[in-house]
């Protein structure tokens, strides 16, 4: 028997999930919306539908790239093509790193000149335009269009739709989803229910438990009255003029204006579902037209056509922005069979669906979805604050030129460890990252740039775009760490405790390496999904019979191993990141500093690689765990919170005949990819299998059995490898995703990349075709120029381990 599916709103998401799911062979599916279909009165009702697929996240690129292709297909898109224009030196040089992602994901993009600007948009005044960024595959989308003949598709395989239909309560037994009440007391069985239901998505989280962080906002919208100029030319491309938060469309002879730059309003929900409930269309507001008065000003400036008419309509129209701009898409943990598929635009929404219905009726989504999972905050970012002030956040940058790099401004300070105070006497210039202050280099080293200078180490001058964020300190930090040692905070990294009578087969069955081995052991190992696609590294120590310490990479590792916790209590899974810290030291001279502090013996002999050992320093106790993910001698050192403190003062003193240092991330990065270790998420995700991404040997397929083992045994060779790249020019820098071509055509794209101290250049990762062979020479677009480089066998640094196994 087939489940019975309900989805919450019948707007461009839930019809389009409706169609993909009967599509994929559930054809139980009803689809109920409180309003009228299919102009249900959300943000689908109103949406202008630009459509630009380009995006630094190849996930969502991918998602809009099957939008245009499947609305194309159901004649309910126009491309018209998408062109975006700088009228600042800033602008125009980010439309080249636009262009970088465009060939590194596959779509067809070029840069033009103000004449060509000029020529595809002739309303354009080119002497305010520096250049553009055109890619002709872009364009509208007919979102009610597209609605109704995804529902009509979906209805010819037995799927129903329903207006008028307002669910106020989703029902459930025994820790799952049973079925839907409407308002006017029908009730709907269901085995599974979507909540597809846009900025009422929240409301309707919060009625199951669930927090679903979104935030509606207000944003501005106008139209004009005919423009003269605009006859029979009345397929001009969308217009992006990003440097004054504006876009622009034609409807026939009239153009359609949209504003990100007025004040941020988020919309109370109780206002809507309280004022508006019934209303006909309650996703517009009343327009605020005083804060439109700049975007005329500047439009009348770009187009100045648009002097022979004036504003005919407006509105505020409700959208939904998320904490980090992305969707929200995943199953309740605690509540099987409710999922969601929220924030959605329509430039992602068939993309969406189709991703959703795979993971709902096959069990996992096609492509890599991390970046949008419902569960990838941390709690803190779960909080109504967070939610509001980082989502109007997203709505004030959402045109903004953003660095790769840059970090959170507020709020701050959620997660420091308790080595925060020496960090901050120490000058840490710190970045944000899961909510924890994140040291990235440490001003008090400023002194060691001559030092290690005069030792022979480089300091490239950089451009402007790759020094912010950024500091040569953190070269010197790299080479010092290399040559002495130095103390590295670990704290952020995200550590559960697995205990219990079933911690060793659970582990075994979730894991790619055997974690089995004797207390003591460490194993580097991996999550895989169930096409053998990596999911996560982890550092798995066995610290006693039934007891494990993992490292992981965040929250999504704790909803992955909840959900397959077995339900005899035999496993307790316990996140004891914020009552515990770490420090790293590493270095040559690591040994000859630690050493005086501990009564155990820490030679490599007695305490070799790959190790774990309770011990003491001074009256401190500690778990130290012999492994260097910048590999070089030495240890994280663990202990709880309440030592952490005493813990750095002690290694600090003891230190302090060797000169140790403290050392940020950005050494951290570099040191990690002269060795050729990889960043899970940056370089690898469930669309990689762990050949593919160099990780093979953490994959123990003589193991009985593992998720995902299966999968590898009928893999086929990988088409493309990640291989590390060592740039030529010793000045030049890349920062990540950027294009990478082999004899003049785009062949893959750069993942991490970090400047090595050792080598003397950037090395940067990259995804290239399995045919590159070391030595092989090849060129990455970065920014207005290209760089030369060359393929390099991991690791770059250091292959025999020997400074490892010291």
């Amino acid at each position: 028997m087939q489940p019975r599916v309900v989805i919450i709103g019948a707007g461009i998401v839930g019809t389009a999930l409706a169609d993909e799911i009967t599509r994929l062979g559930w054809t139980d599916v009803t689809v109920l919306d409180r309003g009228p279909l299919f102009r249900t009165g959300g943000s689908t009702s109103h949406a202008p539908g630009l459509v630009f697929q380009t995006n630094p996240s190849k996930t969502m690129a991918e998602l809009a790239r099957y939008t245009v292709e499947k609305f194309g297909a159901l004649e309910a898109f126009d491309t018209v093509g998408g062109l975006e224009v700088a009228t600042t030196p800033e602008r125009w040089t980010d439309l080249h790193r636009r262009h970088g992602w465009a060939q590194a994901w596959g779509i067809e993009a070029r840069l033009l000149d103000a004449g060509e600007c000029a020529r595809l948009h002739p309303l354009l005044d080119p002497d305010r335009v520096l250049g553009g960024f055109h890619t002709p595959t872009d364009g509208l989308a007919l979102a009610v269009r597209a609605a109704e003949r995804q529902a009509a598709a979906a209805a010819d395989r037995g799927g129903r739709f329903i207006g008028y239909c307002e669910v106020v309560e989703v029902i459930s037994s025994s820790g799952r989803v049973t079925g839907v009440r409407a308002r006017d007391g029908q009730e709907l069985p269901a085995d599974i229910v979507v909540s597809a239901a846009g900025f009422w998505g929240a409301q309707l989280g919060r009625g199951v438990g669930l927090t679903v962080p979104l935030v509606p906002m207000a944003h501005q919208f106008a139209k004009t009255g005919p423009v003269p100029a605009l006859a029979g030319d009345e397929r001009l491309p969308i217009l992006r003029h990003q440097d004054a938060d504006l876009y622009y469309r034609t409807y026939g002879d009239r153009i359609g204006i949209g504003y990100y730059g007025h004040r941020p309003r988020p919309v109370e929900m109780d206002t809507l579902l309280t004022d508006t409930a019934g209303e006909p269309m309650p996703s517009m507001l009343p327009f605020t037209a005083a804060e439109f008065e700049p975007a005329w000003a500047e439009t009348l400036g770009l187009l100045p056509a648009l002097g022979e008419t004036k504003v005919d309509e407006a509105f505020d129209g409700i959208f939904s922005f998320t904490p980090d701009g992305f969707p929200i898409l995943g199953e309740h943990r605690d509540l099987a069979g409710f999922w969601v598929a929220e924030a959605v635009w329509v430039t992602h929404s068939a993309g969406v669906a189709r991703e959703v219905a795979r993971w709902i009726v096959e069990g996992a989504p096609g492509i890599d979805l991390h970046e949008a999972d419902l569960y990838r905050f941390e709690e803190a970012a779960r909080s109504p604050e967070f939610i509001r002030s980082t989502s109007v956040q997203a709505f004030v940058e959402v045109y903004d030129i953003i660095h790769p790099h840059q970090y959170r401004n507020s709020p701050r300070n959620i997660r420091t460890g308790p080595f925060h105070a020496r960090q901050r006497e120490l000058g840490a210039f710190c970045y944000e990252g899961g909510l924890w202050e994140r040291p990235a280099w440490y001003e008090a080293n400023a002194g060691l740039m001559a030092e290690v200078a005069a030792q022979g180490v480089a300091f490239p001058a950089r451009d402007d775009w790759s020094a912010r964020f950024y500091s040569p300190i953190s070269i010197a930090e790299a080479a010092w760490t290399r040559t002495h040692v130095a103390m590295y905070d670990m704290t952020p990294l995200t550590r559960y405790e697995v205990t219990g009578t079933g911690a060793t087969a659970f582990l075994q069955e979730l894991t790619t390496n055997d974690v089995g081995k004797k207390p003591g052991a460490v194993t580097y190992t991996l999550l895989l999904d169930g096409a053998g696609g990596v999911r996560s590294d982890l550092t798995v120590a066995r610290l006693g019979e039934c007891h494990f310490q993992v490292g992981a990479n965040g929250p999504l590792d704790f909803d992955w191993l909840t959900r397959r916790l077995p339900g005899d209590g035999s496993v307790v899974l316990r996140d004891i990141t914020g009552g515990t810290c770490c420090v790293g030291v590493w270095g040559p001279d690591a040994r000859d500093m630690v050493q005086p502090l501990c009564p155990e013996d820490l030679s490599h002999k007695a305490f070799g690689y790959f190790k774990a050992k309770s011990a003491y320093l001074g009256s401190i106790p500690v778990t130290m765990l012999r492994v260097s993910y910048v590999g070089e001698l030495g240890w994280e050192i663990y202990t709880s919170a309440e030592h952490g403190a005493a813990l750095w003062d002690l290694l600090w003193e003891a230190g302090r005949p060797q000169r140790v240092i403290a050392a940020g991330r950005i050494a951290f990065n570099s040191l990690r990819l002269e060795k050729g270790y990889r960043s899970w998420g940056t370089d690898m995700t469930t669309e990689h299998t762990p050949d593919a991404a160099g990780l093979g040997f953490a994959v123990r397929m003589s193991k009985p059995d593992f998720l995902g083992k299966r999968a590898l045994e009928a893999a086929p060779p990988p088409r493309q490898l990640l291989r590390t790249l060592v740039l030529d020019d010793p000045a030049a820098v890349v920062l990540g995703k950027e294009p990478v071509f082999i004899d003049g055509a785009v062949a893959g794209y750069t993942t991490s990349a970090g400047y090595s101290a050792t080598v003397g250049r950037t090395l940067a990762y990259a995804w290239l075709p399995a045919t590159a062979q070391p030595g092989d020479e090849v060129e990455i677009a970065y920014l207005t120029e290209r760089f030369t480089a060359r393929v390099h066998a991991d690791p770059v640094v250091d292959p025999e381990m020997a400074r490892i196994r010291r």
